[in-house]
């Protein structure tokens, strides 16, 4: 596997909303209504990073996650990236986010 080209990216880039290059990674933060939504997301996420073995590197601070993609092994945006990108975008599309039970 290779890292895309700038032309590549940049044509990928345009099909997911809020998505930006910096520098070899693509990145992007996403606001959640609450933890429990963001923790819903990285779960989701992570199955599907995990049958790619292809991992994110990602951070949680409550609602906040705040994603970068990159390639280690080419040192660029790869086109498993790019699939993970737009998996983590079906991801938050409305409904698809697993609902929580309240333990009221």
């Amino acid at each position: 596997m290779s890292s895309l080209s700038d032309k590549q990216i940049n044509l990928q880039l345009e099909e997911l909303a809020g998505w930006q290059r910096d520098g070899n990674s693509i990145v992007k933060t996403y606001h959640f209504s609450d933890f429990i939504e963001a923790m819903s997301f990285m779960n989701q996420a992570a199955f599907y990073a995990e049958a790619l073995e292809h991992h994110p590197e990602w951070r949680n601070i409550y609602n906040i996650v705040e994603v970068r993609l990159t390639n280690q092994d080419t040192g660029g945006v790869s086109s498993l990236d790019i699939r993970l990108a737009k998996r983590m975008e079906h991801i938050v599309q409305p409904k698809r986010l697993y609902p929580y039970i309240s333990v009221k």
